[in-house]
C-alpha cells in the first residue's frame, strides 16, 4: 500500500502521532470531517483586500464546519466549509515538504512534530506558482494539528507585514461515519 501524503512528508515521526492526527492524515481515497470552527479576520484594508484574493472565510463563532478530503499517494484536495463559505486547497509533496496552494498563493511547509502535534511553517511561497515572494513577510503564518479530548484540533494563524492579521481560524474535527447521519468519535487509522 502506498504511503499517504503525510506519512511521506514527516515520515517515521507520522507512526507516533496521537490516534486522531494519524487517522485524518491516513485518509486514502474520500473521507469527511465535521465539527464546529471559529474564524477570526483583519480589519486593514490590505488584510480584507488579500483574504478575499486567498478566498478565506469570513469572521465568524463557533461556525458548523466540513471537511471533504479526497487523497491519493501524490495530492489531497481539501474542500473546507465554515458555516456555509467554501474554501479549497490542493496538497502535495516535494522534495520532503508539505506543498499548498491556497487561491494564487503556492506554499511550501516545514513540517515538523513536537508534544504528539504537527506544526506547519512557511519556508517558501510564490504567487500564481512563479513569482517568489519573500519568505520572511511569511515567519508568521503558522498552523497547529493536535489531538485534544480524542478529537482532532486546528488552529491557522496568518499575520503578514502590513496588513497585520488576514485571519486566524480554530476548531476541532470529527469523522462522519458512513451511514450513521451524525459525527462519530474519532479512531486510528
Amino acid at each position: 500500500m502506498q504511503s499517504t501524503l503525510y506519512q511521506q512528508v514527516l515520515r517515521a515521526p507520522f507512526f507516533n502521532l496521537p490516534d486522531a492526527l494519524r487517522a485524518l492524515h491516513g485518509i486514502r481515497g474520500r473521507g469527511e470531517y465535521a465539527g464546529r470552527a471559529t474564524v477570526e479576520r483583519g480589519r486593514n484594508p490590505l488584510s480584507r483586500l488579500l483574504g478575499l484574493l486567498a478566498g478565506l472565510p469570513p469572521a465568524m463563532q463557533d461556525a458548523p464546519t466540513r471537511v471533504e478530503f479526497i487523497a491519493d499517494e501524490r495530492r489531497e484536495i481539501w474542500k473546507r466549509d465554515f458555516g456555509g463559505r467554501k474554501m479549497s486547497s490542493t496538497l502535495h509533496c516535494r522534495n520532503g515538504r508539505l506543498c499548498e496552494r491556497l487561491g494564487p498563493v503556492s506554499f511550501r511547509f516545514e513540517l515538523h512534530t513536537y508534544e504528539g502535534a504537527i506544526w506547519w511553517n512557511v519556508a517558501k511561497a510564490r504567487l500564481f506558482g512563479v513569482l517568489p515572494l519573500p519568505a520572511k513577510w511569511f515567519s508568521r503564518v503558522q498552523c497547529r494539528e493536535r489531538e485534544h479530548a480524542g478529537r482532532y484540533e486546528f488552529r491557522v494563524e496568518a499575520v503578514l507585514p502590513l496588513a497585520g492579521l488576514l485571519v486566524r481560524y480554530e476548531g476541532w474535527l470529527e469523522p462522519i461515519v458512513a451511514g450513521a447521519g451524525r459525527q462519530g468519535a474519532a479512531t486510528a487509522g
